[in-house]
């Protein structure tokens, strides 16, 4: 990114190449739109263009493409006035494959949709934190620097987070 922001354009491409599909992980689990996901994920290289004067590269690259992604996600929903979860089950259940039997497969669909409306359910906060430590897999102290927390702040919204989809859960599954 230093690069690009010293003038070698060429340089965002590859930027775009190694970090476009986790942008849009993030903003998918986020949103729960595919669509609106790949177009978030194109604001965000469109900002980092725009603003790339602001990386210093004091943190990580990572973490400013994360406090950017966060900027985009909460403008989406002013714009569209709504922050409604929907998850694709079917394409997920793709993603983790299917068991060796038509059981298994259906059995994994299914504790994986539960799991799924378990974490729409979740407040907007712990699903942020979920996804950024599960999903993204971001270490505690990189999260703390994109929510702008301590360290120790996160720890205890994951710990919060897990507990409260561990209790949705098991709400869902009976």
């Amino acid at each position: 990114m230093l690069q690009v922001k010293a003038g070698d354009m060429h340089k965002m491409g590859l930027l775009f190449e190694r970090y476009h599909r986790e942008l849009f992980g993030f903003l998918y689990h986020m949103s729960g739109s595919a669509d609106a996901s790949e177009d978030m994920a194109q604001t965000v290289f469109y900002r980092m263009l725009k603003y790339r004067h602001t990386f210093t590269g004091e943190g990580s690259f990572r973490s400013w493409m994360y406090h950017l992604a966060r900027n985009v996600l909460v403008d989406s929903a002013q714009k569209n006035k709504r922050s409604a979860y929907h998850q694709d089950v079917a394409e997920y259940a793709e993603r983790i494959g299917g068991g060796t039997t038509a059981d298994e497969s259906l059995q994994k669909e299914q504790e994986l949709a539960t799991l799924h409306d378990a974490l729409t359910r979740l407040s907007p906060e712990y699903r942020e934190v979920l996804v950024l430590s599960r999903y993204q897999e971001l270490k505690y102290e990189e999260i703390a620097r994109i929510l702008n927390v301590s360290e120790g702040a996160v720890k205890v919204r994951v710990h919060r987070a897990m507990n409260e989809l561990k209790k949705i859960y098991l709400k869902l599954e009976h």
